[in-house]
């Protein structure tokens, strides 16, 4: 039988050059939730996974899951719910998508040919705000208007259905106060000068923190709104960050996790016997922190992460998400798709 997508290929070579993923919706696929995943998030009781070609699923059991309805099929690489029916998610090419309705559809709010023009526009409007950052901020938007939209985000986070943030690469990061309706540039307001990625975001309390390549950590300051540059304990990069009142941890390269209680004045080492590097974490309901490895690792913190004991279990495949899946088991995303183990 010839698969949906060697069959979109062979018409393609017929018609012509091929469609911008921008502008084709995401296959429907029997294989979807065996196919890579890249995030997962949790919307009340309900899952949703996105990944590869514009793959979103969603499950009300984490065990029974649907394709939902996508207008593009470039790879998505984050999604996030602050609240049970509103959600975005970001990927490739400048891509951020708004769901209304708890996952199950989803319309484009930007992509990086809109963005790339957004950006372009702001800074000569606001030049003088800071000359030397915004002239590198504004030849990448031109260079993205000129050669395409190659650049991705990497993570989003709503504090609600209102104020989020989108971010990825070469300090790209886009805020926005209306729910998605409109996006505001704030690259200058972010203390990274060599424009390193940015991987990881979440807040807790009114502090947000972000955690990216090389070392790089930030942390939003209430009054100006600026993101701060924060002592790091390590010279590698940050996958990602998370947080709940009094205690924020990070993790990334080389097995590499550290806690603080201190609003990240102060950062200690935790031990994780594992040397693969953490892509992905997760507070759960019951404010136990789990982190996740690229070489299939589970580890679980009951402590506030002060210790960490290994799931047993678990497929040893590269695991890119984690969310809770019901009272005793986890929501796993990878490259092969979803997992459920229970917690052991």
């Amino acid at each position: 039988m010839i698969s949906t997508f060697a069959l979109a290929g062979a018409l393609t070579a017929v018609q012509g050059a091929p469609q911008d993923p921008l502008d084709v919706p995401a296959s429907p696929s029997r294989l979807a939730a065996r196919s890579p995943l890249f995030s997962i998030a949790r919307a009340d009781k309900r899952l949703i996974a996105v990944g590869q070609r514009g793959h979103i699923l969603v499950s009300d059991d984490g065990q029974h899951w649907q394709q939902a309805s996508v207008p593009v099929s470039t790879d998505l690489t984050a999604v996030h719910f602050p609240v049970t029916a509103q959600g975005w998610a970001v990927g490739h090419d400048g891509v951020i998508l708004h769901s209304a309705d708890g996952g199950r559809t989803w319309v484009k709010q930007l992509d990086g040919r809109t963005a790339a023009k957004l950006i372009v526009s702001y800074y000569e409007r606001h030049a003088q705000k800071d000359a030397p950052a915004v002239a590198s901020i504004v030849a990448d938007a031109n260079r993205m208007l000129a050669e395409g939209p190659d650049l991705p985000f990497l993570n989003v986070w709503f504090e609600d259905e209102k104020s989020g943030y989108a971010i990825g690469a070469f300090n790209l990061i886009l805020k926005t106060s209306d729910g998605g309706k409109s996006w505001v540039p704030i690259s200058e307001l972010v203390d990274n000068p060599n424009r390193y990625h940015l991987y990881g975001i979440s807040a807790s309390g009114g502090d947000c923190y972000i955690a990216g390549e090389l070392g790089l950590l930030l942390k939003r300051d209430r009054t100006s709104g600026r993101f701060v540059a924060l002592p790091s304990p390590y010279k590698g990069s940050y996958f990602g960050v998370l947080t709940k009142p009094g205690l924020t941890v990070i993790f990334g390269l080389r097995g590499n996790a550290f806690r603080s209680e201190d609003g990240g004045k102060s950062w200690h080492r935790i031990e994780t016997g594992i040397q693969s590097g953490i892509n992905a974490g997760a507070v759960l309901p019951d404010g136990t922190m789990v982190l996740a490895s690229q070489g299939g690792n589970v580890l679980i913190g009951t402590d506030d992460a002060r210790t960490l004991k290994p799931v047993a279990g678990i497929t040893p495949l590269p695991i890119f998400g984690i969310a809770a899946a019901g009272r005793d088991r986890l929501a796993l995303v990878g490259y092969r798709g979803v997992q459920t183990p229970f917690l052991k």
